[in-house]
């Protein structure tokens, strides 16, 4: 990439969003980013923090888009002191926030607002450009003012893969087969987010039962996993932009950590205190979280006979009751956000995360409709390509070759029995089935 900053032109904000939506190029989007750089276009990249920082949230579910071109114009200061703020200290909510909301859309253009006020507001520029491309080009040009903090949380290692790290006293907890979910809670209100920082907004009724007995001294961050009858349906609620339809979930917790610590990437107090925790809160909260409950744990010494005896018989049991295998977790370590062997998971059948390249048709009898989605993407450091035709009932496949065209760029969860190497060098799965979809849109993970 050419660094060559250019500081002779500052455009509008809304102009560079439109500039952004102007070329699909990766190439050519990190160009603009890189332009705003050289001006020195501080509104533009304060507007990205608000926009692209998954913890900075405004409590609207939907804001209006303008669509007369009336209005004086409306300051960047304006904005912030007179809306953006307001909603994210939650100042203004319900009513009061979609009224404030209005007649700050009317005092704005229509440019100002629906290509970028509004914009920030539902957090998401809708130009292909995300916080990844924002992050690459500053660090690049070593201006890390202009990065934006990244969403993410701890993460297991696959136990296969690290054998040695099996051994001493470990925690033993069954390993639910639903979504992970980090709650954020505060003061005044209780969100939840993906592992990946996308917002749900469907699970009220659970969030409602958490803010009427948050009784905790800082901000904190609740880490664990939404279950529900039946996995499909949940994974339909988590897509749903309201709670209708998912009052059937329920949240099991498995750690907590102060969100300012979160912020920071890691906190030191260690696993056995944390679960201890987590148990201690639901238990003396169990009449009001009827919704919330917590992993049931064991402390196992895995350097015995009689503890790997006991290891073998709790993942048996776990298979047996339909979950999906068991995490051991090291009781002396710190919560850290990002992929740790603190933790690993051992499942009976491996999962990875794939991206959909391709469709093909099928032969026989899935002559016309769906055959097999041709994945590609990269577990544990294995490049993994690979043909999946199993897990479709016949309506999926006719309902996926009908919107083949949308597929490619979507993010869907693979099982398989194993991982294999192919003769070129790349990895390819054992007996792949399709589980189901992890994104929201293309390119955008669960």
């Amino acid at each position: 990439m050419n660094l060559t900053l250019d500081s002779n032109y500052k455009m509008e904000s809304w102009q560079v969003i439109q500039k952004l939506r102007s070329d699909n190029s990766r190439l050519f989007k990190e160009s603009v980013v890189l332009g705003e750089i050289g001006t020195e276009n501080t509104v533009f990249f304060e507007g990205a923090k608000l926009a692209l920082d998954k913890l900075v949230t405004f409590g609207v579910k939907q804001v209006p888009e303008k669509t007369e071109n009336k209005g004086v114009g409306l300051t960047w200061t304006e904005f912030v002191t007179e809306l953006a703020t307001p909603l994210q200290n939650r100042e203004l909510t319900g009513h009061d926030a979609r009224d404030k909301i209005i007649e700050i859309m009317n005092k704005a253009t229509l440019e100002q607002w629906n290509d970028w006020y509004r914009l920030i507001l539902i957090k998401d520029f809708k130009c292909g450009t995300s916080e990844k491309t924002i992050n690459n080009v500053a660090k690049r040009a070593k201006t890390p003012q202009y990065s934006i903090p990244t969403f993410t949380c701890q993460l297991a290692h696959d136990s296969a893969n690290h054998e040695k790290k099996m051994s001493g006293t470990k925690q033993i907890e069954i390993k639910l087969d639903g979504v992970r979910v980090i709650t954020i809670v505060k003061k005044d209100s209780v969100e939840m987010f993906s592992r990946n920082g996308k917002q749900f907004h469907n699970f009220d009724h659970i969030c409602e039962e958490i803010k009427a007995v948050a009784n905790f001294d800082q901000d904190m961050v609740l880490d664990g996993e939404v279950m529900s009858d039946n996995f499909q349906d949940l994974m339909k609620q988590v897509h749903r932009k309201s709670s209708a339809g998912a009052v059937d979930a329920v949240l099991y917790l498995f750690d907590m950590i102060p969100l300012a610590d979160f912020k920071k990437g890691a906190w030191d107090k260690v696993q056995s205190k944390r679960s201890d925790d987590v148990t201690y809160w639901v238990d003396s909260e169990r009449k009001a979280l009827e919704h919330v409950r917590t992993l049931e744990w064991e402390d196992v010494d895995l350097d015995t006979p009689q503890g790997q005896a006991r290891f073998t018989e709790i993942n048996k049991l776990a298979v047996a009751g339909g979950y999906e295998g068991v995490m051991i977790k090291d009781i002396d370590a710190g919560y850290t956000c990002k992929r740790s062997h603190a933790w690993l998971k051992m499942k009976p059948f491996i999962e990875v995360s794939l991206e959909i390249k391709d469709v093909e048709e099928g032969t026989g009898r899935n002559e016309g409709r769906l055959g097999a989605f041709i994945c590609e993407g990269t577990d544990d450091g294995k490049d993994i390509k690979v043909n999946v035709g199993s897990g479709f009932s016949d309506s999926d496949r006719d309902s996926y070759w009908n919107d083949r065209s949308r597929l490619p760029g979507n993010i869907v969860e693979v099982r398989a029995d194993a991982i294999t190497q192919n003769q070129d060098g790349t990895y390819s799965l054992r007996f792949p089935r399709f589980k189901t979809f992890r994104g929201f849109e293309v390119g955008e993970k669960v």
